[in-house]
């Protein structure tokens, strides 16, 4: 089953990865709900965007850790288009602490970090779930982490967050079958404004080269090569594939440093 004429929901889409994953989405033919929560000129720049492709594509403004929202932004695409075909659950925050201090981090951060990172993925599934049901089929893609799987990451509570998105996602793909698909991404380094933003030019453009010196495939990640994992999952590649983490972080894992993952 292809992407042509289908709707697509990617949350946290004005910039960066979620971005990436709406354009790729709109160039092969889907429907667009690009959601954010705070980045509105950003977000119809992406709307434009996919425009641009030949999509169609609105904006929804919501916060994912709030149920009343993740409700209006489904109904946002079933009022447009009568129907939900893909769900990227792409929103994610995190808080930076050293992992060995552990007085960095409260119970407050870890429940702010959930909020957005577990619950939030978890109440789009619930709000999308009934139109992908009634339809026959519907696709959903985590954007997790190698944090999730390797425990490294800018906190304990980021790692231990996308641990949990992992086993969420495995809970939900066997309860959803068979006519939703659950799976997720769980990236290394992305080199997008989020990590330029947050470390300065000079040490971004250091993480970048070091990225190129010690994985396996010598490539620094970028928003548009982890897209085209998403992608797979969302598009006809994916149909038997269902309770799956991918990591696509040019082999990273396999012998790792303690960098910052996304």
């Amino acid at each position: 089953m292809s992407l042509e004429n289908t709707v697509s929901i990617v949350t946290g889409s004005a910039t960066g990865l979620g971005a990436a994953v709406a354009i790729g989405l709109a160039e092969r033919g889907s429907k667009l709900v690009i959601n954010y929560t705070k980045s509105e000129k950003e977000a119809k720049e992406t709307v434009e965007a996919c425009k641009a492709k030949g999509a169609e594509a609105i904006l929804a403004q919501g916060d994912v850790g709030n149920d009343e929202d993740c409700q209006r932004i489904a109904k946002a695409a079933l009022d447009k288009w009568g129907r939900i075909d893909v769900l990227v659950n792409n929103a994610g925050t995190t808080q930076f602490a050293d992992h060995a201090k552990l007085d960095a981090l409260d119970a407050d951060d870890f429940l702010s970090i959930y909020r957005i990172n577990v619950v939030g993925p978890y109440q789009m599934i619930r709000a999308c779930a009934p139109a992908m049901k009634k339809q026959g089929m519907g696709r959903v893609v985590n954007i997790s982490s190698i944090a999730g799987v390797t425990g490294i990451g800018s906190s304990v509570a980021y790692a231990a967050s996308k641990g949990a998105l992992n086993t969420m996602t495995l809970s939900l793909a066997r309860s959803l079958a068979p006519e939703i698909r659950v799976n997720a991404v769980c990236p290394g380094f992305i080199g997008t404004r989020w990590f330029s933003d947050r470390f300065g030019e000079n040490q971004f453009n250091s993480i970048v080269k070091q990225q190129e010196e010690t994985t396996p495939l010598q490539r620094a990640g970028m928003a548009e090569d982890i897209a085209k994992a998403v992608i797979f999952f969302a598009d006809e590649g994916g149909e038997h594939i269902t309770g799956e983490t991918l990591i696509t972080d040019a082999g990273l894992h396999l012998g790792f440093a303690p960098l910052a993952a996304r």
